[in-house]
């Protein structure tokens, strides 16, 4: 599969509101409020609730769902790819330790449990950046690049990216590593992922519960890696050392505006 793309950077000016302008997914989409095989959020409304105690306003309820994943959760080294995004599994256990798309879905889930439209956009991060941090690296091999980012929607805004998994990957990996949430890296992280996307990526879509065309064994969770079925069944797409595939670029330019 062969695709050309642009990218550029995108914010919302969070002091002004402004007419709604379409992106996906769109506000009316039914996966947007939704229940999934792993993101079922009747079990999460108690917990919704406390965390957003005391905000009154729509915006203000995604800001403090924002801020308890950037305190609460950490980046799991370990975690194989990009996560599982089972928050179901994440909230019975206590363990909030994942990646993109295991703390990006955790914040998608308890926004859907004060009502609000929010998603995940899967997508593939590009070889360059605009200043926050390292860009995901275009290789020939795997597993590199993939990327989950969420997005939520407020009715005077529109859509709103956010990013508070990337937030944490920050306070991991930043040197020297294991910044305090006081660290300004850590601060300008929060800041600039509430509201704003960088250029460095590539999104493809934001299914959840997917059936693909003639797949044989069940619905994915979400659709984001390649995948591959034998006769004994799907092959573990996160597991690096037992599905391979690679991902190439060629021709690159990048315009500034």
């Amino acid at each position: 599969m062969v695709s050309r793309t642009a990218t550029r950077d995108r914010s919302v000016d969070l002091a002004s509101p402004t007419a709604f302008t379409a992106h996906l997914p769109n506000p009316s989409s039914r996966g947007c409020l939704h229940p999934t095989s792993i993101r079922e959020t009747t079990s999460s409304a108690a917990m919704a609730l406390e965390i957003t105690r005391g905000a009154t306003t729509d915006l203000d309820k995604a800001r403090a769902l924002f801020e308890w994943i950037v305190v609460n959760t950490y980046r799991n080294p370990k975690t194989h790819g990009c996560g599982r995004g089972d928050i179901r599994f994440m909230l019975e256990s206590g363990d909030l330790g994942g990646k993109c798309a295991d703390l990006n879905a955790l914040f998608v889930g308890l926004a859907h449990c004060r009502s609000a439209r929010a998603g995940c956009l899967r997508n593939a991060r590009c070889p360059f950046q605009s200043g926050l941090q390292k860009p995901g690296r275009i290789v020939p091999g795997h597993h590199q690049i993939q990327h989950c980012r969420a997005e939520v929607y407020v009715r005077e805004y529109g859509w709103i990216p956010i990013d508070p998994a990337d937030v944490r990957k920050v306070i991991r990996e930043e040197p020297p590593g294991n910044l305090p949430l006081t660290d300004e890296k850590v601060a300008a992280a929060r800041t600039r992922l509430f509201g704003s996307g960088e250029m460095n990526w590539i999104a493809y879509n934001f299914a959840t519960d997917v059936n693909l065309p003639g797949a044989r064994f069940g619905r994915l969770p979400y659709f984001m890696y390649p995948q591959a079925e034998t006769a004994e069944g799907r092959l573990d797409c996160l597991d690096p050392n037992a599905f391979r595939y690679s991902i190439t670029r060629s021709g690159l330019l990048r315009l500034m505006s």
